[in-house]
């Protein structure tokens, strides 16, 4: 069961990106135990149970994002309950990814598959999870390699534009800078998430710049030069097309957005502690020299 209507009775549209949606349900499962310590043990019992459901069948999973979904959310579950079964479900799909990429891959074409569609963050970036369970450095190679490939793509000095689902970009074609519209803030999330991880591994600053360009795009830093977020509500646009944004402010975007923001603010609450302590340094030093 994946779709439901305005009535909350399920449609007839259970098999349209039911892996994908499998392997979202699995993220968040696995996100939720890892920040265990702050739930009820009922919620965390639930969740658990329905993790350990949800993983009975999941090597039938071939979805490339959805063995994506899924290594990122054992990945979290594995940081608070950690066991061999858990590790080995990541090993079973990045090894999979890896198989991909070696098949796919060349000089100027670093990548899983032969094209780049929608969601591309997610598959560097489980790599990169997975090389942080496990500490095989072939994932962390991989990681690093294909996610600087699709910043390439993706981004200029100042702004982000995501591939479009107007048209996605395969191997043998070069990319259509004119080509507009068809942006998603899902896509645009999933990007800062990325980032996100790679620089708490990495520390480079230039993905945390990054990040903040991403962010941006939201607040108006995109080809229209419109706002995606709508502080009325509190939700977020559907979409940015070629020369309208999409009003529409469906769950997904808004949740999209919300996850954007609350990855940037983690940086920004972290700076403000810097800075705190840079001004108690400098006024313990200012002291001491007084005395």
């Amino acid at each position: 069961l994946n779709y439901v209507d305005v009535n909350k009775n399920f449609t007839k549209q259970n098999s349209e990106n039911l892996a994908d949606s499998n392997g979202r349900a699995i993220w968040a499962l696995g996100y939720l135990l890892s920040i265990s310590h702050l739930l009820t043990n009922e919620l965390t019992s639930n969740a658990s149970q329905t993790m350990q459901f949800a993983l009975l069948n999941v090597n039938k999973i071939h979805s490339t994002r959805s063995m994506a979904f899924i290594i990122k959310g054992v990945f979290y579950a594995n940081k608070s309950f950690n066991s061999f079964e858990n590790v080995s479900i990541i090993k079973h799909f990045a090894d999979k990814l890896v198989q991909m990429y070696r098949h796919e891959s060349k000089p100027d074409w670093e990548w899983f598959e032969s094209y780049l569609t929608y969601g591309n963050s997610i598959l560097p970036e489980a790599m990169l999870c997975a090389y942080l369970s496990t500490g095989n450095l072939v994932y962390k190679i991989i990681a690093e390699k294909s996610f600087n490939f699709l910043l390439l793509k993706i981004f200029t000095t100042t702004n982000i534009k995501v591939i479009s689902n107007r048209g996605w970009l395969q191997s043998d074609q070069k990319l259509d800078k004119n080509l507009v519209g068809g942006e998603q803030p899902i896509d645009v999330a999933y990007t800062i998430l990325a980032l996100s991880k790679f620089f708490d591994v990495y520390k480079k600053e230039d993905y945390l710049r990054k990040i903040k360009i991403a962010f941006s795009w939201f607040l108006g830093n995109n080809h229209l030069h419109q706002i995606i977020y709508n502080p009325c509500t509190g939700g977020c646009y559907d979409g940015l097309e070629d020369t309208y944004v999409n009003l529409n402010q469906g769950a997904e975007s808004t949740v999209s957005y919300l996850m954007a923001r609350l990855t940037i603010e983690k940086y920004a609450h972290k700076k403000n502690e810097e800075k705190q302590i840079k001004t108690k340094i400098s006024q313990l030093l200012i002291h001491s020299n007084i005395n």
